[in-house]
C-alpha cells in the first residue's frame, strides 16, 4: 500500500516532467519527410507539432484544478493511460489527418505528467526550495529530450517515422506502471467543491493578481522563444542546408547542454538567491541569445552554428528563468497550486504553439523570420517578469548559509 503524503521517487517526477519534451523532440526529425510520405504541404505537417502543443496547453487547464480537488495521483494515472493508447493509435495512422488527431490526443494525456509533477513538487517543498528542486528535476530529465532528437533521427532513418511512436508507447506504459506502483498522493488538503464554478473561481483569483500574471506570462513568452526555434530549426537544417535528420539531432545536443547548465545553476543557487533574482538573470540571457541570432541573420549567411549557438544561450536562460518563474507563479496561492500550474503550463504551450505557427508560415531559406519572432517573444517575457518583480512586496538579497 502506498502511503499518502509521502515524497514521491524523484525518477518518477523526472520522467513525468520529461514526457512532453521527449514526445515533441523525438518526432521533429521525422516532420520534413512526412510531407513527402503523405503527399501534403509543410504547414499541414507543422500541425503535428502546433496542435500537439495546443493539446498540452488545453489539457493542463483541466488537470491542474481537478487535481486540487481529487488529488494528483488519480489524474496522473488517467492521463498516462490516455497518452499510451493515443501514441499506439497514432503509429497506425494511414493519413496525415489521423496522425494529427492521434498526436493531439497523445498530448491531452501526456500533459498530466507536466502539470501534476509541478504541483507535487509544490505540495512537498516551500517556494524557493521548490524552484531549486524544479531546477534539479529539469536538469536530470533534460538528458532524455536532449537525446530524443538523435534517437528520433536514427529511428526515422532506419525504421521510418512510425518507430518513434512505438518508442513513445513503451515510454507511456512504463511510466504508468511506475506511478501506479510507487507514486503516493501528496495533496494534503483538497479544495472543497467541484465543477466549473470552483474551477473558474480558482482562475479568477489567480488572474486578478499582477504578480501571478507577471510570472505566468513571463514564463510563457520565454518558452515561446524556444518553441519558435524548434519549429524552424529542423526545416532550416534539413531542407535549407540539405543536412540529414541525424545532423539536426547532433547539433541539438548543444542546445540541450545550455538548458542543462541553466537548470544546474537554478538547482545550486535558487535556494540562496531566491526566485526573483534568478528570474531576472534568466530573462537577460534569453534576450542576449535572441538578439545574437538576429545579428547573425542580418550579417552572415545561414549556418548550423548561426542557428544553434544563439539557441544555446536562449536555452540557458530558459533553464534558469523557467523553474524560478514557475515556482513564483505556483507559490502566489499554494492552496491553488494545481490551478496555477495548469495556467502556467497552458500559457507555455499556447504561446509556444503561436510561435510555431508564425515561423511555420514565414519559413524560407533564411534565419530572419525566426530571429525576429524570438526577439519579440524575448522582449515580452522580460517585460512580464519585470511586472512580477515590481509588484512583489520586497526583493530580498542573497541568503547566507
Amino acid at each position: 500500500m502506498i502511503a499518502a503524503g509521502g515524497r514521491p521517487p524523484l525518477i518518477l517526477l523526472v520522467l513525468a516532467t520529461a514526457i512532453g519534451g521527449v514526445s515533441m523532440n523525438i518526432f521533429i526529425p521525422s516532420m520534413p519527410g512526412l510531407a513527402r510520405f503523405f503527399q501534403t504541404d509543410i504547414p499541414t505537417v507543422q500541425l503535428t507539432l502546433t496542435l500537439f502543443l495546443a493539446g498540452i496547453a488545453v489539457g493542463q487547464l483541466v488537470y491542474g484544478p481537478l487535481s486540487d480537488h481529487y488529488g494528483r495521483r488519480p489524474l496522473l494515472l488517467a492521463g498516462l493511460s490516455l497518452y499510451a493508447a493515443a501514441a499506439l493509435a497514432a503509429s497506425l495512422a494511414q493519413s496525415i489527418d489521423l496522425l494529427i488527431l492521434g498526436r493531439v490526443v497523445q498530448a491531452l494525456g501526456g500533459c498530466a505528467g507536466i502539470v501534476l509533477s509541478r504541483a507535487i513538487i509544490r505540495d512537498v517543498f516551500d517556494r524557493d526550495r521548490a524552484a531549486s528542486v524544479l531546477g534539479y528535476v529539469t536538469m536530470a530529465m533534460v538528458i532524455a529530450p536532449a537525446m530524443s532528437p538523435v534517437l528520433g533521427g536514427y529511428l526515422d532513418l532506419w525504421f521510418g517515422w512510425r518507430a518513434t511512436l512505438w518508442v513513445l508507447t513503451g515510454y507511456g506504459l512504463a511510466l504508468l506502471a511506475g506511478c501506479a506502483l510507487f507514486l503516493p498522493e501528496t495533496l494534503k488538503e483538497p479544495q472543497p467543491g467541484i465543477g466549473f464554478g470552483p474551477i473558474l473561481k480558482s482562475y479568477r483569483v489567480l488572474l486578478k493578481r499582477p504578480v501571478f500574471i507577471g510570472y505566468a506570462f513571463g514564463t510563457g513568452f520565454s518558452t515561446a522563444c524556444f518553441f519558435s526555434f524548434l519549429g524552424a530549426a529542423a526545416h532550416l537544417m534539413i531542407e535549407a542546408l540539405n543536412r540529414p535528420p541525424s545532423d539536426y539531432g547532433l547539433w541539438f545536443l548543444i542546445v540541450s547542454f545550455g538548458y542543462f547548465i541553466g537548470n544546474f545553476v537554478t538547482g545550486r543557487l535558487s535556494g540562496r538567491f531566491g526566485v526573483d533574482h534568478m528570474v531576472a538573470i534568466g530573462a537577460a540571457l534569453v534576450l542576449i541569445g535572441a538578439f545574437a541570432m538576429l545579428l547573425h541573420a542580418l550579417a552572415l549567411p545561414l549556418t548550423p552554428a548561426g542557428i544553434f549557438v544563439p539557441a544555446m544561450m536562449i536555452a540557458t536562460g530558459n533553464g534558469i528563468g523557467q523553474p524560478n518563474g514557475i515556482a513564483g507563479a505556483i507559490s502566489v496561492d499554494p492552496t491553488r497550486a494545481g490551478a496555477a500550474s495548469g495556467i502556467v503550463g497552458f500559457l507555455q504551450m499556447a504561446l509556444g504553439a503561436v510561435g510555431t505557427v508564425i515561423v511555420g508560415h514565414t519559413l524560407g531559406a533564411t534565419l530572419m523570420p525566426v530571429a525576429l519572432t524570438i526577439c519579440a517573444f524575448g522582449v515580452a517575457s522580460a517585460l512580464f517578469f519585470a511586472l512580477a518583480l515590481a509588484r512583489r512586496p520586497g526583493l530580498p538579497g542573497p541568503r547566507t548559509r
